[in-house]
């Protein structure tokens, strides 16, 4: 096992800066996911950790000591790829073990290992099947297991599960993390599904355009969002965003303007300045079908999603789509007007010029 830290990281392209000063300490042990849409930069950064790429500025340490111009060989890392990588001409057992022998480790050790690291991966009974014989969920445990054997100390997977089907996704992801637990091997996982991100996860990197967003644990990037790009990017659906100017009232109540005909209350804790341009925030699990005493704002049903253990209702409020999810069955249809109440204890406010979250 191994502690990073990465210290003022630069990547150039040319012209093109992809990284723009990452600052990340990943303890021993850890499970740390890097997330970002496409081209945020967090691949890069799993390559030149791996050594597969070479930062233009910045530091990177392993156990406190520098890997700068290390070739990857000498870092003693192990690298899951997206496209499995796997040898077509061999079977699963020599995949495993190609690189031990490459090392030229004895044979006893090799097939302890090769036969631990499969057992625990489900492979027992593939072991003398080629690529081509095996489904894609299979691949990627072969893929993994080949990095398991080098017991390296720290794994980095570049979106391992992104070639697969939705349902083998979920059961790859709950064995990954139990894979986790039980090796405590510091590992390094790039994804661009924030779902998978937050189940999987001890601590969340969140990128976008080569920068660092916000970092911490998952849970905490959800309830505490800095910006509204966190805010967004988090939870599917994300955080729904409404426009509005603040209002101050009588006895120091505050409010949002979202219309001539809608303005939605703010909790007592939140103080935005009078007149101040705003993005009122509040997650859909936190609208609720409400009745006539407690509602919020009325708005016609645009869509119905049932998922079975939820419903997600879209409405429209002053032209600016609103989502509300329910764990209770609802009888609502398409042209039914609705009652939607707010749960201001949730409510989260941003302003509207640089996104940045208002406490």
């Amino acid at each position: 096992m191994a502690s990073v830290t990465i210290s003022g990281l630069k990547k150039k392209f040319g012209n093109q800066e992809v990284l723009r000063g990452v600052d990340i300490s990943v303890a021993d042990g850890e499970f740390v996911a890097l997330v970002g849409p496409s081209g945020c930069g967090k691949s890069t950064l799993l390559r030149i950790i791996a050594g597969l790429e070479e930062g233009t500025n910045g530091e990177i340490k392993i156990d406190g000591k520098s890997v700068n111009g290390l070739v990857p060989k000498q870092r003693d890392v192990a690298m899951v790829f997206q496209n499995y990588a796997l040898y077509p001409h061999m079977n699963v057992k020599k995949n495993m073990s190609f690189s031990l022998r490459i090392r030229r480790l004895p044979e006893d050790e090799i097939g302890g290992r090769v036969t631990t690291a499969g057992s625990s991966l489900g492979l027992d009974e593939l072991m003398h099947r080629y690529p081509r014989e095996l489904s894609g969920g299979q691949r990627q445990r072969v893929a993994m297991g080949r990095a398991i054997v080098r017991a390296p100390r720290l794994f980095l997977f570049d979106e391992p599960l992104s070639n697969l089907d939705a349902r083998l996704r979920i059961e790859m992801r709950a064995e990954l993390k139990a894979l986790h637990n039980r090796l405590k091997t510091t590992s390094i996982y790039v994804t661009h599904d924030q779902v998978e991100a937050m189940t999987m996860a001890d601590r969340i990197v969140l990128m976008r355009d080569g920068k660092i967003e916000q970092i911490g644990k998952p849970i905490e990037l959800y309830d505490d969002p800095k910006n509204t790009f966190v805010a967004t990017f988090m939870g599917s659906p994300g955080m729904i965003l409404v426009d509005g100017i603040v209002k101050h009232g009588r006895k120091d109540e505050i409010s949002v303007k979202i219309s001539d005909d809608v303005t939605l209350q703010l909790p007592s804790h939140l103080r935005p300045k009078d007149g101040q341009r705003v993005k009122y925030g509040i997650r859909p699990e936190h609208i609720e079908i409400g009745d006539e005493s407690s509602k919020s704002f009325v708005g016609k049903v645009d869509l119905v999603e049932p998922t079975g253990a939820e419903t997600f209702i879209y409405t429209a409020l002053a032209g600016q789509k609103i989502c509300a999810r329910s764990n209770k069955r609802v009888k609502l249809v398409v042209g039914d007007t609705a009652k939607f109440t707010l749960n201001l204890d949730k409510v989260l406010i941003f302003d509207s010029s640089s996104g940045e979250r208002i406490q």
